[in-house]
């Protein structure tokens, strides 16, 4: 993986935190389940400048300049999606279609964001009955798979299941399996325009998960595997060259 520093903006709703529901957050994520993700992402990506970002904050935090200086865009959002204000939606997508990377957690899934890239409903099974999860890696060579056990085990969390209504990924990296016998896709990758998608579902916001140290690990993997170094941010475009590269000239 690439050293190269990488400016990573962590993105969470803050509903959950701000309301004080569940009782648990303020004991399991005193910083936000914001500061627990990006505290993983300082700590196991020394090369990283890291921020937070909120619902609340003016263009939720998600402002052109903010974007232009963001190499990769972490998201965590649950119950405030349609709140997310459609412009900002555009400029994220415009963002990702030119090259910044795009890692999308849990109840991300339904995000207005990763709805519009993936073109599906992102609709799953799910339950809540704080059972364990066992996180299964299928791609082990794969760099967000560096260092993690295979398989490695949630004590509690939150049942995702299939059919999951998503497009064949381009990379299916981590399968979980659940108690009562439930498959699911949990660690998946897309590639839209330019930018590099991540799709990462365990992190409950009842649960302390992103204490996790092999679920901080992949955090930290998946933000490395989406920056892409050196890469000018342009949106893909139709382009009408004067001549062929191999045209003879003079």
């Amino acid at each position: 993986m690439s050293d190269a520093p990488v400016r990573v903006t962590v993105w969470n709703e803050n509903v959950h935190e701000s309301t004080g529901n569940p009782p648990s957050m303020a004991q399991d994520y005193p910083d936000g389940l914001h500061g627990a993700i990006a505290q993983a992402v300082a700590e196991l990506v020394p090369e990283a400048s890291t921020r937070t970002a909120v619902l609340s904050d003016p263009e939720h935090g998600l402002s052109e300049e903010v974007l232009a200086q963001t190499d990769v865009l972490v998201w965590w959002g649950h119950i405030a999606h349609d709140a997310v204000a459609d412009e900002v939606v555009d400029r994220v997508q415009r963002h990702v279609l030119a090259g910044m990377g795009l890692v999308v957690l849990h109840s991300g899934h339904f995000s207005k964001i990763l709805v519009r890239l993936l073109g599906t409903t992102c609709s799953l099974a799910w339950r809540n009955e704080g059972k364990r999860e066992v996180v299964w890696t299928v791609a082990t060579t794969h760099p967000i798979a560096q260092g993690v056990p295979n398989p490695f085990v949630i004590e509690q969390q939150e049942m995702y299941g299939e059919p999951f209504d998503v497009p064949a990924p381009d990379e299916l990296i981590f399968i979980s399996a659940f108690p009562d016998g439930e498959v699911f896709r949990s660690g998946m990758t897309y590639l839209r325009g330019r930018g590099r998608v991540f799709y990462f579902s365990p992190g409950d916001q009842e649960y302390p998960v992103y204490h996790h140290p092999d679920v901080r690990r992949i955090l930290a993997n998946g933000v490395r595997w989406a920056h892409q170094p050196g890469l000018e941010r342009t949106v893909p475009a139709v382009t009408h060259p004067a001549e062929g590269p191999f045209t003879r000239q003079g």
